[in-house]
């Protein structure tokens, strides 16, 4: 049985306007032509209007805001005939997400998703009336989303977080650098997300004997100078989902082939964008879950009604390419359980 397969699980199934146009954002324009080539023809339910926010634009995140879309179109409502999007990205900065989320709040459309901690932690503090469905979380605990009993703090919040094993994250890594001690992660401390799993790194490291060497980007200007400052101690890099980190990723790659420091992520297009390989959710089906809760939403379900669900089904991304130009090999034993995003095979 592959890396995949055996990994390929579900720890639980039912389990952020005008003010804001100097800074950049605007409305959604490329999820419209994003969506399926034959999308739903039923378009006679009633006209619905959705904000949609997330704290920066990367790959990842609109990966999953266009799996949202498709998902949405499938059923019936499609962007621009029963369906208005409003769309705005808070450029990577905490205060625009706030300023983002009071905006949503005061327009009151019928549903608000969330993606990312820092932006569906603003819009659950902006209001407790409109559905908010957050996703791209990875410990809605930790962010004070829902309770340690899977409850929302809030009626009016749902949402899909996905709790990303560390043992496999580092089993993945150990399998790539064998003879590695010491893992570099690269964080952003004001990110709830990044902070968590730095600790479930450094305890979950020692009885590998591993050693975990974080340092810190607070901006993603900050990423290249920080990946840097791991030459000559760090082994590997590992980063999950940091959205600083993401932001910038072709320059930490840039930085990781610089230093021959392999790269392992936990997501698809830091692979694409330069990592050696990772192991973690598909961001368009991550899309796609979060479309159904939202679905449900629009179609007049009660959000308090919609249980918070986790998506762990974890798929192995690898780069023969970027594993060379980092300094490392794949093995065939690996790639056969991986897709291979430079020919995009999946080996399987």
């Amino acid at each position: 049985m592959t890396i995949a397969s055996t990994l390929r699980l579900s720890l639980y199934g039912a389990a952020i306007s005008t003010a804001l146009g100097l800074i950049g954002c605007s409305n959604s324009t490329d999820t419209a032509t994003a969506t399926n080539e034959n999308p739903a023809t039923d378009t006679d339910k009633p006209a619905k209007t959705l904000a949609i926010t997330q704290i920066v634009e990367h790959p990842s995140l609109d990966e999953m805001r266009r799996g949202i879309i498709d998902e949405l179109a499938d059923n019936g409502y499609v962007e621009g005939q029963n369906l208005t999007v409003n769309f705005q990205s808070a450029q990577g900065n905490t205060a625009t997400a706030g300023q983002i989320a009071k905006q949503f709040a005061g327009d009151n459309p019928d549903a608000i998703v969330a993606i990312s901690t820092p932006s569906a932690q603003s819009i659950v503090a902006s209001t407790k009336t409109v559905p908010v469905v957050y996703t791209a979380i990875s410990d809605p605990v930790a962010a004070k989303l829902i309770d340690d009993k899977g409850i929302p703090i809030q009626t009016n919040v749902t949402g899909l977080s996905s709790q990303l094993p560390i043992e496999p994250q580092l089993e993945n890594i150990q399998k790539i650098v064998p003879d590695a001690k010491t893992i570099g992660y690269v964080y952003s401390p004001g990110e709830v997300n990044s902070v968590v799993v730095l600790n479930q790194l450094k305890e979950a490291a020692s009885t590998r004997g591993l050693k975990i060497l974080d340092v810190t980007a607070n901006r993603p200007t900050d990423v290249a100078m920080a990946t840097r400052s791991l030459a000559g101690r760090a082994d590997v890099i590992y980063t999950s989902l940091d959205n600083n980190v993401v932001s910038a990723f072709e320059a930490m790659a840039g930085a990781a082939n610089e230093l021959d420091i392999p790269v392992i992520a936990s997501d698809e297009f830091s692979v694409r964008r330069g990592a050696t390989a990772a192991l973690g959710v598909n961001d368009y089906d991550f899309g796609r879950t979060t479309g159904k809760m939202v679905y449900r939403v629009l179609n007049g379900e009660a959000v308090n009604t919609i249980k918070p669900e986790v998506m762990n089904t974890l798929t192995l991304y690898a780069s023969p390419k970027h594993a060379a130009e980092q300094g490392v090999s794949l093995s065939a034993d690996l790639l056969k359980d991986a897709i291979n995003t430079d020919t995009d095979v999946d080996t399987k």
